[in-house]
């Protein structure tokens, strides 16, 4: 068995499913690593799915009317507003991370300690939804319920997408 059978998300129905040995040499550094990246594709398919199904609903931004839904928008969206999503995305990339630490591992500031208790928790003292609050089982619970559901909106957005595709979705 895995040493790493028993981390967060290995959870009923598959346990700890690995069908590509990333993980078979028990590595936890990169395990952690692969859930983070799993935790974020997650977030962003979560944002995805919303998006679609609110501008599939012909909800739009002032001045973005005329733009279609689904992949048609990709021709009709201007060049400046692609230029805007990128600035945004790295801006984003910038800003949603550990802010008590530098980039590569590095200390390069005077905030002290990360109050961060995994990669992914990108709480700064500004707002707080009671997390400090939970107890270690309620905390692991929230932290499996986001991994599923960020798992569900992936299989969402690509279910979308391919029936788009297919025609299916009229």
């Amino acid at each position: 068995e895995n040493p790493l059978a028993n981390e967060l998300g290995a959870q009923a129905p598959l346990g700890f499913f690995d069908p590509l040995g990333a993980c078979a040499d028990g590595d936890k550094e990169n395990f952690d690593r692969l859930r983070w990246v799993e935790l974020k594709h997650g977030r962003i398919s979560m944002l995805a799915v919303v998006g679609y199904l609110v501008t599939y609903a012909g909800v739009r931004f002032p001045g973005a009317e005329d733009i279609p839904s689904g992949f048609a928008a990709i021709d009709a969206t201007p060049g400046m507003v692609w230029a805007q999503f990128a600035a945004t995305t790295a801006m984003m990339e910038a800003a949603n991370q550990d802010q008590f630490k530098g980039p590569w591992g590095t200390n390069q500031n005077s905030l002290g300690e990360s109050p961060a208790e995994f990669k992914g928790d990108f709480r700064n003292g500004a707002l707080d939804f009671g997390w400090d609050k939970l107890s270690p089982e309620a905390k692991m619970r929230k932290r499996a319920i986001e991994l599923n559901n960020g798992r569900a909106a992936q299989m969402g957005i690509l279910g979308l997408m391919v029936h788009e595709k297919l025609g299916n979705i009229d």
